[in-house]
């Protein structure tokens, strides 16, 4: 068993076998099959198609299997890495050492929002974006949208979310309004003052190639998802009579029928139900 630790806590050396380890994923192709795996399983719940990845209930199981597919290519590696995690409740400022340059690099520059600084600068010929939206080859990020400020999530904002003993509600998706901790944690349902909270509005923090399907550009994407899996685990030990929603298929009739997956029913593309996903024991631990 191995561990993830809080990325503050990370020697510099652990940093540096963390990103050459990147690097390197990068550079054979491995890290660009990620981005597009996750970019096929963004389905929006507009669309009238299985959703697995997000604005449903699999956001959490789906994730937890899609980081550790990730996590097996890094150790392979390197056998003493593990992907560490970004508390954003606590490290909450472009000037924490996350963003530093001997580790995830700084913001984009205003003019077109560049990332000119770190390992994954475009500048250092190691990090083309092969799969996105845009034509741009480099990587882009707008930490704490300067034009238009945001903030990262506080801890009574991550506290909300985990205080619902309910896993999920109907109707499953980005509008489930009346509860539920995955909606409230993966930050569709807000008060009306705001349009995001927690998970999406670390994502939109950032900006650039965070506020979008191909997120995972962004090796921080991984690092914010470890977070992520760490609050579920949170939730699991808050409220242990609690458990993933939908248990059963849904009915035929049912208008997210084909769409959201039950606790048995197969996530693709593994064919692995969340019921196998529910916890991560013998396999890792967080360091907190």
């Amino acid at each position: 068993m191995y561990t993830r630790q809080n990325q503050k806590n990370l020697t510099s050396a652990q940093k540096k076998r963390f990103v050459a380890a990147l690097l390197e994923l990068k550079r054979n192709g491995t890290y660009d099959q990620f981005v597009r795996t996750h970019d096929r399983w963004f389905v929006p719940d507009r669309e009238r198609r299985l959703r697995v990845g997000h604005m449903s209930p699999s956001f959490f199981p789906w994730h937890r299997r899609y980081l550790l597919d990730f996590e097996k290519k890094l150790r392979e590696l390197d056998p003493g890495l593990a992907i560490p995690y970004w508390d954003w409740t606590a490290d909450r400022s472009p000037a924490s050492s996350l963003w530093a340059e001997d580790f995830m690099g700084g913001t984009g520059r205003a003019s077109d929002r560049q990332v000119t600084t770190g390992p994954f600068a475009h500048a250092k010929g190691n990090w083309p974006i092969t799969v996105g939206i845009t034509e741009g080859r480099f990587l882009t990020r707008n930490l704490g949208r300067p034009q238009n400020p945001i903030t990262l999530p506080t801890a009574a904002e991550l506290q909300w979310a985990i205080d619902d003993p309910v896993y999920d509600t109907d109707p499953w998706d980005s509008t489930a309004s009346e509860g539920g901790f995955r909606n409230k944690l993966e930050g569709w349902a807000a008060p009306r003052s705001e349009r995001w909270r927690n998970h999406n509005k670390v994502h939109q923090w950032v900006g650039g190639h965070m506020t979008g399907g191909t997120a995972p550009n962004d090796p921080v994407f991984w690092l914010h998802h470890a977070f992520v899996d760490l609050v579920w685990d949170r939730w699991q030990k808050k409220h242990p009579r609690s458990g993933y929603l939908p248990a059963a298929p849904l009915e035929r009739y049912d208008l997210q029928y084909g769409r959201v997956i039950a606790l048995n029913e197969p996530m693709p593309p593994w064919n692995v139900p969340p019921s196998e996903l529910l916890g991560h024991q013998g396999i890792y631990r967080y360091e907190t």
